[in-house]
């Protein structure tokens, strides 16, 4: 589920939409060093030294914002780290070999020059988040600097924030069929993560409820 389904198999618009920009951003980051442009004219070909010249290094950019550099060992990061609840831990075992229940999103949270990580821990069988965790880079390490342990939690970066998805379930909902949703938007200040937006949206039990009729076509006329 990744936090993302909502009742009847509606997808949840804020949630779908970080979901997607949070697994973008990593394709973002992979091109962005394209995006600078070589010099190349159209009346012909840029000799070599040129193109050298006018093409960004990959640790360059011309926006200040962090470019993709590495990936990190997202299952390492969770077990190492003392901010995360032993039942967490204990709940991280592969799902088929070693296929970890784990996603992971780089992106610019903190200003940083290199990519922050975002970690949610999710259950095998349903994809239902456990947890969810921001990583910073501190010198050598990676400091963790959000976290968020409750169930059906998800996060993902929408344009330089961490948008945190919650499902929210009454008594007797179904796992796949929560009754609602709460969607709360933070933004790196002052070295910490504050509260930007709120929004909880609740759903209606009648869509996708009561008998479908079904009706004949119309015959054609026999005149």
């Amino acid at each position: 589920m990744r936090g993302l389904t909502t009742r009847g198999g509606r997808a949840s618009l804020a949630a779908s939409g970080t979901a997607i920009a949070g697994l973008a951003a990593v394709g973002l980051f992979t091109v962005a060093c394209s995006t600078g442009g070589t010099g190349v004219q159209d009346e012909g070909a840029a000799h070599a030294d040129a193109v050298a010249k006018a093409t960004p290094s990959a640790g360059a950019s011309s926006t200040g914002e962090a470019r993709f550099a590495k990936t990190v060992d997202a299952v390492e990061l969770i077990k190492s780290d003392p901010k995360v609840s032993e039942r967490v831990k204990a709940d991280l075992k592969p799902c088929s070999r070693d296929s970890y229940p784990v996603d992971t999103s780089y992106g610019n949270l903190t200003g940083g020059t290199v990519p922050d990580v975002v970690v949610n821990v999710m259950t095998c069988g349903d994809a239902v988040g456990m947890g969810t965790y921001v990583y910073r880079e501190n010198g050598s390490k990676y400091e963790n600097v959000f976290a968020a342990e409750e169930p059906a939690v998800y996060s993902a970066i929408d344009r330089g924030d961490l948008v945190v998805t919650k499902q929210v379930y009454a008594k007797g909902d179904p796992v796949d069929e929560p009754s609602g949703e709460e969607i709360t938007t933070y933004h790196w200040t002052s070295g910490k993560f504050t509260q930007q937006y709120w929004v909880r949206n609740e759903f209606s039990r009648a869509v996708g409820e009561g008998d479908v009729v079904a009706t004949e076509a119309p015959q054609p006329d026999g005149n």
